[in-house]
Formats: structure tokens, C-alpha cells, sequence
């Protein structure tokens, strides 16, 4: 599937008609550029009110496209890094069950939502608050995701980084404790580097530590974590003598009941992480196929706007989509411009001489209407 499309119309000269155009221009793609692909871009017959309003709309149709085009691309960003991380294998986008390339070259309005005799600026606004409300629950529902995302890496982060700031319930064991009326078993964290100095100071850094007590349990790359066993009236003298030697001594209460509620919440975050990523991956598919098919109108209505302020009344134009590979680009915009009148030609390529190159905001400057819509 093509990447980039051109969507374009073509004002239909005095004595000719929208299929006589169409056919001439399939002739010359045919000739000149085979390579390209060429689709009719049906646009029904819209409402086209006053002069004033298309102008003001005009203004709008610019800012309201970078808009809804910015939700979509956020959509599919979301959607490609949730199948990313979830190991999925990419689908293709659809709307509907339709590709969405498929969508975009076999475009057809659908009156049912969006009626033809509603005024343009009524489409564009309906258009506007749809996509901007799936923006904002695109919001909350990343938000919520994310949140339990964080929560699930804390706790990893605590069971699984240095001695230092790590969760130490799964590295010590219930015989590893003394806790009784007199003695208690205190926790150190001491540099890798420090072990020799830890191991010949520990007994004498105050008068009732228990000789030989200390005991290795578990080391990483920057600190081991040992056991040194005292008297309880000696062990807040006992923290602060070790601190001041630059030992770390972790609070610790072996609590069985704790380790397990430890354990449920771990397991109820990771459930809820894979609940919130299956639900906002699903979520995400169906929003994307209703921003792109609310793009796709929002495009009908904008080449429908940009046209008859561009060739005037009646509406009398083609509008068709084009995937030109990047090498054929000029040719096929030879093709375009040849189809067009000449001197409308040369009015809109006169932009230093103060032609209309620079109407239309982002609209490309040639002498049709031309934008470009990037599916990826």
C-alpha cells in the first residue's frame, strides 16, 4: 500500500464535463505514468451558502486539518507501540473492516452522518468535537494505562535494583533473623569495596555485638548485604556508628502476611496492566478507523470549499486521489497542470508577481487544488 496520496481537483472547462476530464486523464497517466495509481474521489453535491462563509471556513479548514490529522497519527503511534510491547503482530489499519488505503481510494460520503443539505461549517464542527473527544479519551484511557504501567515499575524496580533501594523480603529468610527479648538481627548494605573493612570493624564498632554474627546473603554488582547480630538496647548506637563508617543499615521486619500482599498486589498489577493494553489496544483500532473515516470527510468537504472558491460557480470540477511514486512526482504534476486552462496556469505559478501561489494555507501551489494525505 502507497504511503502518500494526492488528493486534487480539476476545474472542467467550458464545453466538456467531468467524464470527458476523467477520461483524459486516465489516457495521459496511462501514457506518461503508468506507475501511478489513479482513483475517482466522489464528493456529493454539498451545500454551498454564501461567499462569506466559504471564505471564513476556508481559514478554518487549514487549522481544523493539522488538528484532526495530529489525532490520527497520535492514534496509530499509540497503536503501533501497544503491539509493539504486547508482542503482537502489526494489522493493518481498517475502517470498518476496510483497509484504510482501501477507504481513502474508494471513498463514499455517508449521508446518514453527515447529511449534504447541513451547512459546510455544521460538517467541519461536527468533525472537530468528534475527533476532539476521542482525543480526550485517547487522554485518560493512556493516562490510566500509564499509571499502571508505573505502579508495576516501582515495585520491579524495588525487587530488582541495588541492595541499597531494593525490596529485601525475597533475599532474607526467616533463619537468617534473630528477634527475640534481648537480641535482634540488624541488616547491612556495604559497598563492594568495603567488605574487608566491614568484616574486621563490625564487632567492635559498639561494646554488645554478638562475635561472628555477620553473615553474607546476597551481593550484586555494587553492594553486599550481610547480618550482623546485637543486643536491642545496642542497635541504635550500633546505625549510627555504622553510618558514620559509611555502612547502610536497612529497616526490616520479616513479616510473612506483608510478603504476601506484596505478592496479590504484584499479581493484581499485572493483570490490570494486561487488562488496560488489551482494552486500550482494541480501543484504539475502532477510534482510529472513526478519525480516519471523520478525515477522509473533512477532506471531501475541504477540495468541495477550496474548489469553488478556486473555479467559482456552478461547482463544475474532478476530484480525484493519486499515489505517484517519488520519481514520477514531476511528470504527473506536468500532466495535471496540462489539463488545467493556461492562463489560469500561469496566474497561480506567478507568485513573485503577485499571483495566488501562497492561497489556501498548507494547499500545495499549482494551478488546481492539491493537498497531500500522509497514511503513515
Amino acid at each position: 500500500m502507497a504511503s502518500r496520496y494526492w488528493v486534487v481537483s480539476l476545474p472542467v472547462q467550458q464545453n466538456s464535463s467531468t467524464t470527458s476530464l476523467w477520461s483524459r486523464l486516465q489516457e495521459s497517466i496511462s501514457r506518461h505514468s503508468f506507475d501511478t495509481p489513479l482513483y475517482r474521489f466522489n464528493i456529493p453535491n454539498l451545500r454551498v451558502g454564501t461567499l462569506d462563509s466559504l471564505l471564513a471556513l476556508s481559514d478554518d479548514l487549514v487549522k481544523s486539518n493539522s488538528f484532526i490529522e495530529g489525532v490520527c497519527s497520535k492514534t496509530r503511534r499509540q497503536i503501533e507501540e501497544l503491539e509493539r510491547v504486547s508482542g503482537v503482530l502489526s494489522s493493518s489499519l481498517t475502517v470498518d473492516g476496510v483497509p484504510v488505503d482501501s477507504y481513502l481510494t474508494r471513498f463514499a460520503w455517508d449521508e446518514a452522518k453527515y447529511p449534504t443539505m447541513s451547512p459546510l461549517k455544521e460538517i467541519v464542527d461536527g468533525i472537530h468535537s468528534q475527533v476532539a473527544k476521542i482525543e480526550d479519551d485517547l487522554k485518560v484511557r493512556v493516562s490510566e494505562y500509564n499509571n499502571v504501567r508505573s505502579q508495576l515499575n516501582a515495585i520491579n524496580r524495588k525487587q530488582t535494583g541495588s541492595l541499597a533501594v531494593r525490596d529485601l523480603s525475597n533475599l532474607v529468610k526467616p533463619a537468617d533473623v534473630v528477634a527475640s527479648e534481648h537480641l535482634t538481627t540488624l541488616l547491612a548494605v556495604v559497598s563492594k569495596y568495603s567488605q574487608k573493612d566491614w568484616l574486621s570493624s563490625y564487632e567492635t564498632l559498639t561494646t554488645y555485638v554478638v562475635p561472628r554474627s555477620s553473615k553474607m546473603l546476597y551481593e550484586d554488582n555494587e553492594y553486599a548485604l550481610y547480618t550482623v547480630t546485637l543486643f536491642n538496647r545496642d542497635a541504635d548506637n550500633f546505625k549510627i556508628k555504622a553510618r558514620e563508617r559509611g555502612f547502610q543499615i536497612r529497616d526490616f521486619e520479616h513479616n510473612p502476611e506483608t510478603q504476601e500482599n506484596r505478592k496479590q498486589e504484584l499479581e493484581k498489577l499485572m493483570q490490570d496492566q494486561e487488562t488496560f493494553r488489551s482494552s486500550l489496544l482494541q480501543w484504539c483500532y475502532t477510534s482510529y478507523g472513526e478519525v480516519f473515516s471523520s478525515w477522509m470527510h473533512f477532506c471531501a468537504v475541504r477540495i468541495f470549499a477550496e474548489s469553488i472558491l478556486r473555479y467559482g460557480l456552478p461547482p463544475s470540477f474532478l476530484s480525484v486521489v493519486l499515489a505517484p511514486s517519488i520519481k514520477s512526482e514531476k511528470k504527473v504534476r506536468s500532466i495535471l497542470e496540462s489539463l488545467c486552462d493556461s492562463s489560469n496556469s500561469n496566474f497561480w505559478k506567478a507568485d513573485d508577481e503577485g499571483g495566488m501561489a501562497g492561497f489556501g494555507g498548507d494547499t500545495e501551489a499549482h494551478p488546481y487544488v492539491s493537498f497531500t494525505i500522509n497514511l503513515v
